[in-house]
């Protein structure tokens, strides 16, 4: 994928393919063993928070399953809420992990063979019905662990921020103007956002 994928945007964009040549390959390597269910879990829980205190917090509701790599939809749904809780979880994060469990068991939340059956726009429609699970949760969820090639979260701040940085801009772009621009990415998106993600880290 990064070598076709880097070929298209060195030729489709001058100033991303500058980019490109300071940041070197793509290193991008989704988590494809994860399951929706689980991928979804750990996103509510990092949400609003830095990815230290998110970490401390995820190991201590794994904590509650022991033996268990990661609990299943019906270990969530059989915890109380006071121990999910006293484990550092928010209430509306309590909600937002038991409303996953619920939607995975009623098959809204598809497990990892039927999810690879939809489009992306399936996967989003489908899966922003989950309480705390808005677009932007599950644009990274087709990035990191569906590894989609054609993904371009254009509400998310680093990736704006890069885009400012590469093209010179004094205002970040509305999601608007970034995926009227994003347009010649196309099929390779994911890569380019990458590669902006990767343009704040270097101005940093």
């Amino acid at each position: 994928m990064n070598a076709e994928a880097i070929a298209h945007l060195s030729r489709a964009d001058k100033k991303l393919a500058r980019l490109i040549n300071i940041v070197g390959p793509c290193r991008l390597v989704p988590k494809t063993g994860r399951a929706p269910f689980q991928a979804l879990v750990q996103s509510v829980v990092f949400q609003q928070l830095n990815g230290k205190a998110a970490e401390t917090i995820l190991g201590r509701v794994l904590a509650l399953f022991p033996g268990k790599k990661f609990p299943a939809p019906d270990d969530l749904l059989s915890t109380s809420d006071e121990k999910l809780r006293a484990s550092g979880l928010s209430r509306n994060k309590t909600a937002a992990v038991k409303d996953i469990a619920t939607k995975t068991l009623a098959g809204v939340v598809p497990d990892s063979r039927a999810i690879k059956k939809l489009t992306n726009e399936e996967i989003i429609e489908r899966l922003t019905t989950v309480r705390g699970v808005g677009p932007w949760t599950v644009e990274m969820l087709l990035m990191f662990t569906l590894g989609r090639e054609d993904v371009l979260p254009a509400t998310d701040f680093g990736v704006r921020k890069g885009f400012a940085l590469t093209f010179g801009l004094a205002e970040l772009p509305s999601p608007q103007e970034l995926l009227a621009h994003g347009e010649k990415w196309r099929p390779h998106r994911t890569t380019a956002a990458w590669y902006l993600w990767r343009a704040v880290d270097l101005a940093e």
